[in-house]
């Protein structure tokens, strides 16, 4: 998984999922799936949210058993709008009342300990709530990260907004209509888009190499069933400021899949995988790190032959494992991305938030 770095970058592999709605990986002799046992080893793996069903205990701890058993060093963990006892404020306010009245009310408390405590800590395993954090690996790979739960309002369920708001993109200084002679009216606008503004917005390129989220962005693998693109647009303006290398989500099962967008020449690629590789290779396997073949190769750039050229390409990765029916019909992601290399890379892994 790691290689030597070359012109700044080292080669780093991702393990991709979402959407497990508390089912784990079937037998490694199970041909029938490509979600099966073990999950590709990889340098950092990412869990795009909807870890369960409901968000009940006993449906967190086999998916903790499960993420504390696979092989990656660093294993980045969001919740979706199915995890609702992650989100405290609407559990205490809807969710409780709503999905867990008559004696199934949860502990959040333990919950939260279970995904911030010491052995997941040992086990590599780190929760993220919505915001940017950074990571050095032992291979040198420095990165950041932007992470976030949060989705357009959906049925009532946890981490929502609503659809007319951004959530993602901080409101532009606006002057053109301010004069010394309105100091009250100034400070009244100053007062409301305060007010209005992200508490988390995403910042733009060249900020961040990962964005990590529980829904996907407007036209990006989020196709219903019926054909309705249900993404956000606000997250896809975002995305287009940012640039990352990677951004992998969820939430849409029948989106799922990998589309290679290139901003420059405003064109994008649709990743084909066969179904017959999904289930021996036991994931999608994408790889466009510096100079190496395999899907998803093609096109020249500061990255080398075959690489994603940061800045100027995005790789967009639908991970949800569940396909619309609820069953674990979709593969898991195995990505190998180039990274920035540390000024002195750690021999183990650090994260600052």
């Amino acid at each position: 998984m790691a290689s030597t770095p070359h012109a700044q970058t080292v080669k780093t592999r991702f393990c991709i999922i979402s959407d497990t709605h508390s089912t784990i990986p079937f037998p490694p002799n199970d041909r029938r799936h490509s979600y099966r046992n073990p999950l590709p080893a990889a340098d950092v793996l990412l869990h795009a949210g909807d870890i369960t069903n409901y968000g009940l205990i006993e449906e967190y701890e086999p998916m903790f058993e499960m993420l504390c058993k696979a092989d990656a060093e660093l294993k980045i963990v969001i919740a979706g709008n199915h995890d609702i006892t992650l989100d405290e404020d609407y559990y205490e306010t809807t969710g409780r009342s709503l999905m867990h009245a008559g004696g199934m009310e949860q502990d959040t408390g333990k919950i939260r300990e279970m995904w911030a405590g010491e052995r997941a800590r040992e086990a590599g395993i780190v929760y993220l709530e919505e915001g940017i954090s950074t990571f050095t690996l032992k291979n040198g790979a420095h990165f950041t990260i932007y992470t976030s739960p949060y989705q357009p309002e959906f049925c009532n369920w946890a981490f929502p907004y609503e659809r007319h708001e951004d959530h993602f993109n901080p409101i532009p200084n606006d002057t053109a209509n301010t004069t010394t002679n309105n100091h009250d009216n100034n400070n009244r606008k100053s007062h409301e888009a305060a007010a209005a503004a992200p508490k988390n917005p995403i910042p733009p390129h060249p900020s961040i190499d990962i964005v990590l989220t529980h829904g996907p962005p407007h036209t990006i693998l989020d196709a219903t069933q019926t054909g309705e693109n249900v993404g956000c647009e606000h997250l896809l303006q975002a995305i287009r400021r940012c640039r990352p290398r990677l951004h992998a989500f969820g939430h849409i099962h029948e989106g799922w899949g990998a589309q290679r967008v290139d901003w420059i020449n405003d064109r994008s690629e649709m990743l084909e995988f066969d179904h017959d590789g999904l289930v021996e290779e036991r994931c999608a396997i994408v790889d466009l790190s510096r100079g190496e073949g395999g899907e998803g190769d093609g096109g020249k750039g500061e990255e080398g032959e075959g690489g994603l050229r940061w800045g100027e390409e995005t790789l967009f990765v639908n991970a949800a494992i569940m396909n619309v029916a609820y069953r674990p019909m979709n593969a898991p992601f195995r990505v190998d991305v180039e990274l920035p290399v540390a000024a002195a890379a750690a021999g183990s892994v650090e994260g600052s938030i």
